[in-house]
């Protein structure tokens, strides 16, 4: 007699109760992750702020934070919820307002890697945004003071500090210096 359990499903997530604890589904099978530390919530709303400020003057779209889930795919189900993430105008007005997860990919995903995340971890990751139609994947490792950058069919770039991060054709006219994002 064999056992066989069903995929986890984005209506099931949507639907558990908060427990302290943020979950992503990849693929049917439900991840669960620890609350991020201090320094990593300061990255990122820092990072997710400098977006806002230049998305909002400019009138690009929306900018989510942190725990913004988006679903990729379906039957098995796949939710990640990123850092901080855009979406351009033109999608958010297709779409509209949504109560649940966004039903696909945004253009831009940004993660902070935590103290345990391997490289590794964190390129798979990014990989998995850009097989789901993300236009570009900000990866920002604390602990090297960098941000990797990753576009569909494009060599990955690393930025170090006193280098420039720029939102390219993705978040037009965005640009920040990557030391910023550690201040």
């Amino acid at each position: 007699m064999s056992t066989t359990t069903q995929p986890f499903t984005a209506e099931q997530l949507w639907r558990m109760p908060d427990d302290n604890f943020r979950y992503e589904l990849v693929e049917g099978v439900l991840i669960k992750m620890a609350p991020t530390g201090f320094e990593h919530g300061d990255i990122a709303v820092t990072l997710a702020a400098m977006l806002w400020q230049h998305v909002k003057t400019h009138k690009l779209g929306k900018v989510l934070a942190a725990e913004t889930g988006f679903k990729l795919a379906s039957d098995p189900d796949t939710v990640l919820a990123p850092d901080a993430s855009f979406i351009r105008q033109e999608e958010f007005d297709r779409v509209g307002m949504t109560r649940k997860f966004w039903p696909g990919a945004p253009d831009l995903a940004a993660e902070v890697m935590s103290p345990d995340d391997s490289t590794r971890k964190a390129e798979e990751k990014a990989r998995m945004w850009l097989d789901h139609g993300t236009r570009m994947v900000w990866v920002v490792n604390p602990k090297r003071r960098t941000v990797s950058v990753f576009r569909p069919e494009v060599e990955t770039v690393v930025l170090s500090e006193g280098d420039t991060l720029d939102g390219q054709d993705v978040v037009p006219g965005f640009s920040c210096r990557v030391d910023e994002i550690f201040a």
